[in-house]
């Protein structure tokens, strides 16, 4: 959720700022905002609406400087309006902030009391009066920004400027992602490297607790009580042209079809080997992994439908237990800790907040055998993990996730494998089975995105529908559930999903001929069992889609409409299975004409709880 560029630079930056705020667009946002300190002194621009909106006011006033900050925002406090926009002001300073403050209020009546007046009611505003009120007894702008750091609680990326100090920029970060981007023109700052690209690869990331000054020709790193630290400095292996649409209309259609690449990427280092080894996980996965009592699979969203899929992996091919829990649930009960379990963290970003909290929490409670699943090789959730595997599904943009969960998936696939071998439940036979099962997928997928245009035709006839049952079984209940998450994400259909064989357990009622329903039916155990639940369903005058495999030999009749997918992939089918429906999904917000890779109230990083 929302979006930080900031920049001390010989050139003008205006045109950076604007350009990293169009590439955080995709993270969600309401209204966006620059400042800028140069001859004029200090000048903010604002807008409800997109960047194009603050691009347009830009160019109409004819702004410029050397020294700017700008947003994003994603209103948490307060609606989204001018007044409530970023940047906010106190004072001749400036300040954007990602994150929440959680003692706002109580800061904000002392403020009041000091005489400062507010024209906003976000939480930021306070951070800017803050500051500033720390400026009147300390000179020094870094140490007032790191002072006023030390009384706010919550999560925060924050990025400061001064008229004062037109040369220089403080950064800081505690719970939400920030990193520097160095040059020789200059020192930038970003919530995400897709923004600095433009300018550079050259990367800092900032730890929790940093604060930074920037300036043209360096910059600094303190904690907030002023000890000096020094962090590393990469090369961001993010590719500019990764993050461009290119051919596709929507970064969603775009994503759909990478899957191919994403998971022959992903699946890349199994090279030729004829056996799979622990060291995918990490150094030390062996003895992390192999005495392992049970497995903990935490995360949220999409994420948490992987490990669902995951939980019928683990227990049936490795026989293990496994459980799975939305992480803005667990840490919020009480749990039974066990240090021999393995807790598995899933997240696209690696900067989900709840998901970085649960994991805080279960450490704190003494289990350290951790190991994430995560698309963000730089990300915080990679960096607080014994163990990680990371995807190489490359940038993700649209909101609703596609590629990245498919890549989830063949990564907790490769988890189940490793565990089973350790726990002697794979024999060389099964192995290369498996490992050859695997490998075909990217070749599998291919296969089943040639179905396109009879999926297309099938969306025609949802785009009047305003609700949606979605059914499976198995391992493939959970495939239904992230197929209803799609639907509802971008075309706004009211979708629901269910195990099949709780239809007459409730959701029975709600069937008639105006509920489409769309079941999972791989040709597996439970395929019989299926089509019993389906017949149910007609019986109703409910109308189906199935997606079937090739020799499920289900067929077309009144009612019942049928896609055939290639061909039938054992364990590995709930991976398959997934792709006609955010194929589905996705023609159908087409049909209806809503903003697919934006939907309305949500954000890709959900770095706020």
């Amino acid at each position: 959720m929302c979006g930080i560029v900031a920049a001390v630079a010989d050139r003008n930056i205006v045109p950076v700022l604007l350009e990293g705020l169009r590439k955080l667009e995709y993270r969600g946002y309401d209204s966006a905002g620059l400042a800028l300190i140069n001859a004029d002194g200090l000048q903010r621009l604002r807008s409800v609406g997109r960047v194009a909106e603050l691009s347009a006011q830009a160019e109409t006033s004819q702004v410029s400087g050397h020294t700017g900050i700008a947003h994003t925002r994603w209103a948490t406090h307060g609606v989204p309006c001018e007044r409530n926009a970023h940047p906010h002001i106190s004072e001749g300073l400036a300040v954007v902030h990602n994150g929440i403050i959680e003692n706002h209020e109580l800061l904000r009546t002392r403020l009041i009391a000091a005489g400062y007046g507010f024209t906003s009611d976000t939480d930021t505003e306070v951070v800017a009066h803050l500051i500033a009120h720390e400026l009147k007894s300390e000179t020094d702008f870094l140490t007032a920004v790191r002072q006023a750091l030390a009384q706010l609680h919550g999560a925060y990326a924050l990025a400061v400027l001064r008229a004062a100090d037109p040369s220089r920029v403080v950064v800081a970060r505690e719970g939400s992602p920030l990193l520097l981007g160095l040059t020789d023109d200059g020192c930038y700052a970003a919530s995400d490297a897709s923004a600095l690209l433009q300018v550079t690869r050259r990367i800092v990331y900032l730890e929790n607790g940093d604060c930074a000054e920037l300036m043209r020709d360096s910059y600094r790193i303190t904690r907030v009580d002023g000890t000096p630290v020094e962090r590393p400095e990469s090369e961001s292996q993010l590719s500019a042209d990764a993050v461009e649409l290119g051919q596709y209309r929507h970064y969603m259609q775009k994503e759909i079809f990478e899957q191919p690449v994403a998971l022959a990427n992903t699946l890349e280092m199994l090279g030729t080997v004829r056996s799979i080894q622990p060291g995918l996980f990490g150094a030390a996965s062996e003895e992390i992994l192999r005495d392992v009592k049970q497995v903990l699979i935490i995360a949220c969203g999409t994420s948490y439908h992987a490990g669902l899929v995951a939980r019928y992996w683990l227990e049936s091919i490795a026989a293990i237990p496994c459980a799975v829990e939305v992480a803005s649930e667990y840490r919020y009960r009480d749990s039974v800790p066990d240090p021999q379990t393995l807790l598995v963290t899933i997240s696209q970003s690696g900067e989900t907040a709840d998901t970085l909290a649960a994991l805080q929490h279960a450490k704190s409670l003494g289990m350290q055998r951790t190991l994430c699943i995560c698309n963000v090789p730089e990300s915080s959730l990679v960096r607080e993990n014994a163990l990680r595997f990371i995807t190489r599904a490359g940038p993700e943009i649209g909101v609703a996730s596609t590629k990245a969960f498919t890549t989830q998936l063949a990564a907790l696939y490769l988890l189940t494998l490793v565990l089973a071998k350790l726990r002697n439940r794979l024999d060389e036979r099964a192995e290369a089975a498996e490992l050859h099962a695997v490998r075909h997928l990217p070749m599998a997928v291919s296969k089943i995105l040639e179905i396109e245009p009879a999926i297309r035709e099938w969306s025609e006839r949802f785009s009047m529908k305003q609700h949606a049952l979605f059914l499976g079984r198995g391992r493939h209940y959970p495939i239904a559930m992230e197929g209803a998450l799609k639907l509802k994400e971008i075309s706004y259909i009211h979708a629901e999903a269910y195990p099949a064989g709780e239809l007459k357990h409730g959701p029975l009622a709600l069937v008639d001929r105006d509920m489409p329903v769309i079941a999972v039916a791989p040709n597996d155990t439970l395929i019989e069992k299926l089509k019993s639940n389906l017949q149910e369903v007609r019986a109703r005058g409910g109308e189906l889609y199935v997606f079937a495999d090739a020799d499920s030999e289900m067929t077309e009749s009144d009612g019942i409409h049928v896609l055939h997918l290639p061909e039938h992939y054992g364990a590995l089918s709930a991976l398959l299975h997934v792709v006609p429906l955010q194929l589905l999904a996705y023609h159908v917000a087409l049909v209806r004409g809503t903003d697919v890779d934006k939907p309305r109230n949500l954000a890709k990083s959900v770095t706020v709880e």
